[in-house]
């Protein structure tokens, strides 16, 4: 009984309690009340000046803020310095972008993943990519380097629950039959039948015709690791490109990478010289010529 006494006592608190409505509503009259005496008062000023020949001053009509702003010479000039430097800074921007296509990632006619073979098998990448040691391109590997290992396997043999498979063990193991299709292997009679289907690669990193790269110097010769340039591949189930490539990228990587000369006789000697003219024991691409604009441009 005691609960229920005070439960009736909150309910009817509550409802003895001033709403919102009630508030908003009293307000709104005032305002309104407010008003009309503005106007009223407004009436009767008006009416005392017409009495005693006063008349009120009439007000001007303005110019509408366009024509304004057109008349106003200083106005019109600052905006229009300030609407170039706008338009330079975008067109600037989109022109930089033209030919750089980071993040470019094409579906290949055969699905590869690097993820697998680089990542969980450990395939060294001059395995497949073996010209980059020796020549300036990289090269595409011939599907001889790929039936090297899959003559002996012609299905996905991978764990299918494992965290670097991203597709099902027949979508692996259908890819692997286009590689037959595409040099005209008989898995089951295991011979070549001399059907062949050329594969037309899509190329991934494409530099402009005016600019030279040199694999095998990167490669062989200052000892880069591929993921320098391209990137975490191993982890990557379609290849893509990594690093914008553009002039001012291999700028700051040689004016910030340090030359690997140990047991490199290539840089022997001139590592040797410049060390004595530069006062230093590391010495970047830069210090050793990487910023001549005949190493790139020629």
């Amino acid at each position: 009984k005691a609960a229920a006494a005070g439960g009736g006592g909150g309910a009817g608190a509550q409802e003895g309690g001033v709403s919102n409505n009630l508030v908003l509503g009293v307000l709104a009259v005032v305002l309104a009340m407010l008003v009309a005496m503005l106007l009223f008062v407004k009436n009767v000023l008006n009416k005392i000046a017409k009495a005693n020949g006063i008349e009120a001053p009439v007000k001007e009509k303005s110019l509408p803020i366009w024509i304004a702003f057109a008349r106003n010479q200083f106005l019109v000039l600052v905006s229009v310095i300030v609407m170039l430097l706008v338009g330079a800074y975008f067109i600037y921007g989109y022109l930089m972008q033209i030919g750089v296509d980071q993040g470019y990632e094409p579906i290949q006619p055969i699905h590869f993943s690097h993820k697998i073979h680089a990542g969980d098998n450990g395939i060294d990448c001059k395995y497949c990519h073996s010209s980059a040691r020796v020549s300036k391109t990289s090269g595409i590997p011939s599907l001889n380097v790929c039936m090297n290992c899959h003559k002996n396997i012609n299905e996905f043999q991978g764990d299918a629950d494992s965290t670097y498979v991203e597709h099902t063990k027949e979508f692996y193991s259908a890819e692997i039959q286009k590689l037959y299709d595409a040099v005209g292997w008989d898995k089951t009679a295991q011979k070549y039948t001399g059907k062949v289907k050329p594969v037309k690669w899509v190329r991934v990193h494409n530099l402009p015709d005016f600019v030279y790269f040199n694999h095998s110097q990167h490669v062989s010769v200052a000892g880069l690791e591929c993921q320098k340039c391209h990137g975490p591949v191993e982890t990557m189930e379609i290849m893509r490109q990594h690093s914008p490539l553009t002039m001012g990228w291999c700028v700051n990587c040689h004016r910030e990478t340090n030359v690997n000369v140990e047991g490199n006789e290539y840089y022997k000697k001139i590592h040797e010289e410049l060390s004595k003219k530069y006062g230093v024991d590391k010495l970047t691409a830069a210090q050793m010529g990487g910023l001549e604009c005949g190493k790139c441009h020629y």
